[in-house]
């Protein structure tokens, strides 16, 4: 069988060769209607294999590492699909983790060629000594635009048969809670993904997708999905427009869309200020972060064709586990509230769970450790056919978040957790977050959740402030944040009383209030609470 998933897009060439696959904004017309440009999915087979073409004529073979600088749109997708034929390794790097962390992921990564905007081309010649070692640059601006319809002439370009284990591609992590690391993607884990999500979510050829995190666009040619490329910076998504995103959904009737919960919450206010929902919607996947049941709740109302699914996983292994709002709602939202942590739901098919008695360090072998019992917060470890085998030249953190198990492994998930009586996952957060206290440990989901409740709390983080002493900081709604000492301590006062309420949080004694939360740069989601905790323990 050949593990490539180029060979997906050629096979939907043959199937729905007129059906448009990608749709790329170009402007606004004066109507205020976006315009865009279109390929069918027979143009995008021809377009990869002209690019495929051109990468090979430029010595980019079958395993060089790509580092690949090129926006979401159309040209990341078929030059992304145009190195899976080739057999070359994509190394994907978040631009918006910052210049510094940046370059030090090059350094990293070594990779021996550089595909990418002439904004990027100009980054590789200025910080030189980190581009060292890359001997082909490709900039993909007019020029490569008219390379590319010289190549087109030549034909389809055969994808390579790639071996199950071979690499595919380097996908770095968003570096949330430590230093971002390259992920060790092989081609066998990319089709077990597309596998396991067209499986979990019924998601069928001709449906149309607007994904708001780039790389799960690249699923949606192995799909048979139709990408909507959406009218957003990925390295800023806290500054997207809602209503451009609303009207995307609009006017492309479009089917499913991903994105982080903090995305979502933008567009759900701008949906029930202006009284709109979006009946196209069959499902929305929200991930990166837990989901408030009052997001889902809300949410419902907006898409009432639809249904919210929120898979749980990482950038080592995805998908793990996922649960539907309708579940959420009537079953776990309540056991949330009181402090219980966030339900991911059951295992998907082939995806083996553990909850283990915390270990600090490394394990060697899944023969040493020690399960906890069902209903106690553990380690969450997971096996699969989608959980990457390793980090790129890293060693060490292999070694702190693999498990070997015979001829397979297990990956540490670096979250907190149980398991319930019906073999369901509950998220309680960050294992390297937890506060240690002298009562015993206390997690970031179960204690927030409760905080998050008041009416006048946008987000809240849980916080050691040093010997594990517990504090929580609270980033208000933007209008109630207190502008005066009585404003502040009476706030304080009904969150210590709602607090007291519940055993998880009637310890904590010691409130902050932060303007805004650090948050990761991929989701706009997950809040740097570490950075947090050294802001605030010194007060």
């Amino acid at each position: 069988m050949p593990y490539n998933v180029a060979h997906y897009l050629t096979e939907q060439a043959h199937r729905q060769p007129d059906v448009v696959a990608v749709r790329a904004p170009v402007r606004r017309l004066a109507s205020g209607a976006i315009q865009y440009q279109e390929r069918s999915f027979a143009e995008l087979e021809s377009e990869a294999s002209a690019v495929a073409r051109m990468l090979a004529d430029r010595g980019i073979v079958r395993g060089s590492r790509v580092l690949l600088m090129v926006k979401p749109g159309l040209d990341l997708i078929r030059i992304v699909f145009a190195l899976f034929k080739v057999g070359a390794v994509p190394i994907v790097i978040d631009p918006g983790m910052g210049l510094s962390k940046f370059l030090k992921c090059v350094r990293h990564s070594k990779p021996s060629a550089v595909v990418g905007i002439p904004a990027a081309i100009l980054v590789s010649h200025l910080f030189r000594p980190s581009f060292r070692g890359v001997s082909v640059k490709l900039s993909v601006g007019r020029r490569f635009s008219r390379q590319l319809l010289e190549y087109v002439s030549r034909g389809v370009y055969t994808v390579v048969d790639s071996a199950i284990d071979e690499l595919a591609a380097i996908l770095f992590t968003s570096g949330s809670t430590g230093p971002a690391k390259g992920v060790c993607y092989a081609h066998g884990m990319f089709m077990a993904q597309v596998q396991a999500i067209r499986a979990q979510y019924g998601i069928e050829p001709g449906e149309v997708d607007l994904p708001m995190l780039p790389v799960f666009a690249l699923f949606n040619p192995a799909l048979g999905m139709c990408t909507i490329v959406p009218e957003m910076n990925p390295s800023r998504p806290a500054e997207v427009d809602p209503a451009g995103i609303v009207q995307a959904i609009q006017q492309n009737e479009v089917t499913n869309s991903f994105g982080s919960p903090a995305l979502w919450t933008k567009i759900a206010r701008h949906c029930q200020a202006n009284s709109i929902t979006l009946p196209s919607i069959r499902r929305i996947l929200m991930a990166g972060a837990p989901v408030p049941p009052a997001l889902m709740k809300q949410m419902q109302l907006i898409i009432p064709n639809g249904e919210i699914q929120t898979p749980y996983g990482a950038t080592e292994a995805l998908p793990v586990s996922s649960i539907s709002a309708t579940e959420v709602l009537s079953e776990t939202a309540e056991r949330t509230q009181r402090g219980e942590g966030t339900c991911v739901g059951k295992p998907l098919p082939n995806v083996s769970v553990r909850v283990i008695e915390p270990v600090e360090g490394a394990i060697v072998t899944i023969d040493e450790v020690v399960d906890s019992t069902t209903g106690a917060i553990g380690e969450i470890i997971v096996k699969g056919p989608s959980v990457t085998s390793g980090y790129d030249r890293l060693p060490e953190a292999d070694a702190l978040s693999k498990l070997r198990d015979g001829e397979s492994h297990w990956h540490r998930m670096g979250d907190m957790g149980w398991l319930d009586e019906l073999g369901r996952l509950w998220f309680c957060g960050r294992k390297a977050e937890r506060v240690l206290t002298a009562n015993g440990p206390m997690f970031t989901d179960c204690c927030e959740a409760i905080f998050n409740q008041h009416p006048q709390v946008f987000r809240s983080a849980l916080i050691d402030c040093g010997g594990g002493v517990p504090a929580i900081v609270i980033e208000p709604e933007a209008e109630h944040f207190p502008r005066s000492e009585s404003v502040k301590a009476e706030f304080v006062r009904s969150l210590k009383e709602l607090a007291a309420a519940y055993p998880t949080t009637a310890v904590i004694e010691h409130v902050f209030f932060d303007r805004s939360f650090p948050v990761d740069v991929r989701h706009n989601a997950k809040i740097h609470r570490l950075s947090l905790a050294r802001k605030y323990g010194r007060q």
